[in-house]
């Protein structure tokens, strides 16, 4: 459960980030390309997107690591292996970046989700469950 716990704090802080350019903080700098310092419209309802497929990810590590029962058997399995692979295609969007900033905060931040997603992909921190249960 703590690489989840992890996992999930550091998707809260990039959705703070998120929620910060959406409501046209002067930080654009930090994510989309970097091309644009306040977000226009369309990245501003993106950065709202974003932060609800990070909440989606949440939802699918802790179902992983089995402290929730909400989705059907399988689906956070296989739903933590696209995760782990949107962060590795993650890293090198972030590493091509225009934008220092953005390169030099994101591509780490990346890094560091995508061995949480893996760790918890793998089952690791997984809770136990009772004996004779198939879940």
């Amino acid at each position: 459960m703590p690489f989840a716990f992890a996992l999930t704090v550091v998707l809260a802080l990039i959705a703070v980030l998120q929620v910060a350019l959406a409501l046209g903080a002067p930080l654009g700098h930090f994510a989309w390309g970097g091309q644009h310092r306040v977000l226009p419209a369309r990245l501003r309802i993106g950065s709202l997107v974003s932060i609800l497929i990070y909440a989606l990810i949440a939802l699918l590590a802790w179902e992983r690591v089995r402290a929730i029962d909400l989705l059907l058997n399988g689906v956070a399995e296989v739903g933590m292996w696209v995760v782990f692979a949107y962060f590795v295609l993650g890293i090198f969007m972030n590493a091509i970046s225009r934008s220092k900033p953005e390169r030099f905060t994101m591509v780490p931040v990346t890094l560091v989700l995508t061995a949480l997603s893996f760790l918890v992909a793998m089952g690791f921190g997984e809770l136990a469950t009772a004996a004779g249960d198939p879940n």
